[in-house]
């Protein structure tokens, strides 16, 4: 009898407060978006983000700041097919937006920027899942509000796309967090309607366009034309990036200035030094301990790993040098793969100066943290297969 009325007693608590109840109840996970083929879903976010524009005036001027990988940064052949399909979508079926070109100019009217990223995930969300989609987004930012006034998101089918990195990406020996690109992604990816635009990025943005400049002067072969933009930039407040450092060092390069690209590339290790983190493009053939054998990309080199172990000494560091893999293969055998080119990269380093031994560690990740994660092994995910120079407690 007394257990019944327990019984009783508890059913009727219950009934009392379902709100305590379904409280209890595990949440059901939102299902994953719906991929679809890339030019589809490329439209879908644009038309989003055009037609429901929360914007004053018959007529809008537009820049649009160039789109990127949401994770490197980079520009590639698919961000670029992207701009130009939104030109083409423009003007087209939006004439209200005055499509201007990037520069200091046009900026300096405040007109409307478009920032957009496309990025490699995991469709179901699982942190480790193989990258089986794209997220396209794209935002509105005005600046004479200095609000977002507009957001378009889609996920996109992998097939078709080509996310090989433009000339400028994919020539740069180095990758690092540049905090301006940081912005620009944060101010896509990190906003609702309405938000604030990121104000580190507002504030670089006309730096920004000097670099886009100096990256088209560079990609068109003009590369004293490329050095003069990257040199305004860099005189400039905020003009102290690391996107403008390596178009330094790839001019120089091109124009054959060696003793210039030397220090140069030397300004690069510094930076990287003093942020205790070096993201070096050393490209190894498949499944070996060997650079490729392309040596018109290896030949810098030996004056890459020289500046690194000169500046590193001249500091008093010491370095963890990480081995990186792209996704093919077994996650044993790239874990042991990454260990062993870091050590022949060690060994390279201590061969050129020998009284670093004990100032350097070789370690390996595998393929654990991937930038890119498609697994090509081509140029598109040449981040993939980096080594990193850590800065550590000696």
């Amino acid at each position: 009898m007394r257990r019944s009325l327990l019984l009783h007693f508890a059913l009727l608590a219950l009934l009392a407060s379902p709100a305590a109840a379904l409280a209890q109840a595990p949440p059901v996970p939102a299902p994953a978006p719906t991929p679809v083929p890339f030019p589809e879903a490329l439209q879908r976010a644009a038309n989003d983000l055009f037609s429901k524009a929360q914007l004053d005036g018959a007529r809008v001027e537009l820049v649009i700041d160039p789109l990127i990988d949401g994770i490197s940064g980079a520009q590639s052949t698919s961000t670029r097919s992207m701009q130009q399909s939104l030109i083409e979508l423009v003007g087209k079926s939006y004439p209200r937006f005055q499509v201007q070109p990037f520069s200091t100019e046009a900026l300096a009217r405040d007109p409307v920027v478009l920032i957009g990223t496309f990025t490699a995930v995991n469709n179901a969300g699982e942190a480790n899942g193989s990258r089986d989609a794209y997220r396209i987004c794209l935002a509105l930012a005005d600046l004479k509000a200095k609000r977002i006034v507009s957001k378009g998101v889609a996920r996109a089918k992998p097939e078709g796309v080509d996310v090989t990195p433009t000339t400028y990406y994919r020539d740069s020996p180095m990758w690092s967090k540049d905090p301006a690109t940081e912005a620009y992604i944060k101010t896509c990816q990190g906003t609702k309607l309405g938000d604030p635009i990121d104000p580190l990025y507002a504030e670089r943005l006309n730096i920004a366009a000097l670099i886009n400049d100096g990256i088209l002067e560079y990609e068109a072969r003009h590369y004293r034309e490329a050095l003069a933009f990257y040199r305004t930039a860099r005189a400039l407040p905020g003009g102290d990036q690391h996107r403008v450092r390596i178009g330094a060092y790839l001019a120089t390069s091109k124009l054959g200035r060696k003793d210039d690209a030397v220090e140069a590339f030397g300004d690069l290790v510094d930076s990287g030094l003093s942020g205790k983190q070096l993201m070096v493009k050393l490209l190894f053939q498949p499944g070996s301990t060997q650079f490729i054998a392309n040596p018109q990309i290896t030949e810098p080199y030996p004056m890459w790993l020289s500046q690194i172990a000169t500046r590193a000494k001249q500091k008093g560091a010491c370095l963890e040098i990480v081995g990186h893999t792209s996704r093919t293969g077994q996650p044993q055998v790239n874990e042991r793969l990454s260990v062993l080119r870091a050590q022949y990269v060690m060994d390279l380093l201590q061969a050129g100066a020998p009284d670093s031994r004990g100032r350097m560690l070789a370690t390996g990740r595998g393929y654990n943290e991937n930038l890119i994660g498609t697994g090509k092994d081509d140029a598109s995910d040449a981040l993939d297969r980096r080594v990193e120079f850590k800065v550590i407690s000696c």
